[in-house]
């Protein structure tokens, strides 16, 4: 895919965000080729803790979400000191919003470990080397297909977790995308977007830029390749 012509900032942070299997990384890619922009991923391949965490939730969740919240610290120091355009593979603030508070919720993290990762949050976004995203793109879809997708994609340790959790996953998710306020929100239906055609990539692009050059608009849906604002 080739390069699109846009107005983005050259040093604009887009991040994505959705649950597990929705896609993102695809979109990451595709984006970043799209946009002359860097892609930034979640470290997953090498993680010391993902297939335990998947195994035994409640011993490996405070060390997982510790784990990720160093890593996108990085990530987030690295990006600001570049000053280059970079499409982020999910954001800092799922990791808190839902995945760390599905696991003390759950009983699978302590209170005193869940005050200290908080803490933690709370420092790392006090930083200089933590700049929020100019957009959010978040992708959401019918959950039966984006489990399809995990199946498909066959890491072993996702194939047998019980549907519970991808259920309460996606519930969390519809709901923490409503009381996400730190930028604005593109919001895409997996049916709405073909990562390998051009012309939907553009559509996406075309949103960015509405978003980024519009501060007032807070919010665009690309339901159909038809832009639907909600004010």
């Amino acid at each position: 895919m080739g390069t699109i012509k846009h107005q983005l900032r050259t040093n604009s942070l887009i991040t994505l965000a959705g649950t597990v299997g929705v896609g993102k990384s695809s979109l990451t890619n595709a984006l970043s080729d799209a946009l002359g922009f860097e892609p930034s991923f979640e470290k997953v391949d090498g993680n010391p803790y993902l297939e335990d965490y998947y195994r035994d939730f409640k011993t490996w969740s405070f060390h997982l979400q510790i784990y990720f919240l160093a890593e996108r610290f990085k990530q987030q120091k690295q990006m600001f000191e570049s000053n280059i355009g970079y499409v982020q593979d999910r954001s800092i603030y799922e990791d808190v919003g839902i995945f760390a508070q599905l696991q003390y919720d759950n009983g699978n993290m302590t209170t005193r470990d869940f005050e200290t990762y908080h803490s933690l949050f709370n420092a790392m976004i006090m930083s200089p080397y933590f700049p929020k995203p100019d957009v959010l793109i978040y992708i959401d879809g019918d959950l039966s297909m984006i489990i399809e997708r995990i199946k498909q994609r066959g890491r072993e340790m996702e194939i047998t977790t019980p549907h519970s959790f991808w259920e309460d996953l996606y519930s969390r998710y519809k709901e923490w995308i409503f009381s996400f306020t730190e930028c604005p929100i593109l919001h895409l239906d997996i049916n709405s977007y073909d990562c390998h055609d051009q012309e939907s990539i553009g559509e996406i692009v075309r949103g960015l830029e509405k978003l980024q050059n519009n501060p007032d608009m807070k919010y665009l849906k690309l339901e159909n390749t038809i832009y639907e604002q909600s004010k």
